[in-house]
């Protein structure tokens, strides 16, 4: 049994999927009721759906909206975006959903992470960490969509999440998101060295191939991708799809 996940992250805005490039030029790609019902079809181990504008505009989470893509998921489901108290934490928990991601507000407010993990448990609170590359050679945070530096190094934001609490950490390379041209291998290398807990490689996928190079070379624990599961051809045409077990096996291990 293949014990590597490989899950689909869609990212969520005005009620509709959309895929960025460096977090830029967002691309409509669907909707997401419809395509929440045919990842089930392809049986995939998780999703993830993160709603990159309710931050940046100060929005709290669409709750009606999230209930209704958690009750056509069959898959375990994490959702993050705008998430701002454990009240909110309760409150998305509470329609079904099994993970919360926590992005800009465990920067802002770190207690928060702790408070999550103890009330709720930490396999049910992930650090959404989205980092590019700095101009010393190391690897700087970012939050609001890539808008806000905030003077922290990744590894050793990575580090005090994991002290707070969390349960994994859902590392994105800014440079690489939507790029296809693979997984920074020495930022995921960074923090797979630095934390015990689960890290899942985000932003750069764009074959079978790349998948496994995060897991192998970068010791990441599970893979995430966009993308290379919404788009196929060089033209980039729609289309939601996911390889079979075969393939990831032969990928992964």
């Amino acid at each position: 049994m293949r014990s590597v996940r490989i899950i689909p992250c869609l990212l969520w805005r005005d009620g509709g999927l959309w895929k960025t490039r460096r977090f830029k030029d967002p691309v409509y790609v669907g909707d997401p009721i419809n395509t929440a019902r045919l990842f089930n079809d392809k049986d995939v181990d998780e999703l993830v759906l993160l709603d990159i504008s309710a931050t940046l505009e100060g929005r709290r989470p669409d709750l009606a909206a999230i209930a209704d893509v958690a009750d056509e998921c069959f898959a375990p489901f994490c959702y993050g975006g705008g998430i701002r108290s454990l009240e909110d934490v309760h409150d998305i928990l509470a329609v079904g959903v099994e993970k919360v991601s926590l992005n800009a507000v465990a920067v802002e407010r770190p207690e928060l992470v702790e408070q999550a993990a103890s009330r709720f448990g930490s396999q049910s609170v992930v650090v959404a960490i989205d980092a590019r590359r700095g101009s010393g050679g190391g690897f700087d945070v970012v939050t609001h969509g890539g808008h806000r530096a905030t003077g922290l190094d990744l590894v050793g934001h990575a580090r005090a999440m994991e002290a707070r609490g969390a349960g994994e950490l859902l590392i994105t390379s800014v440079d690489r998101e939507g790029t296809g041209d693979g997984y920074d291998i020495q930022l995921l290398r960074a923090v797979s060295d630095a934390v015990s807990i689960p890290v899942v490689a985000h932003g750069g996928a764009g074959t079978l191939e790349h998948l496994g190079h995060a897991v192998h070379d970068g010791r990441a624990s599970a893979v995430a991708a966009g993308s290379l599961f919404v788009f196929v051809g060089p033209h980039r045409a729609v289309l939601v799809n996911y390889p079979d077990d075969a393939q990831l096996e032969a990928m992964v291990g």
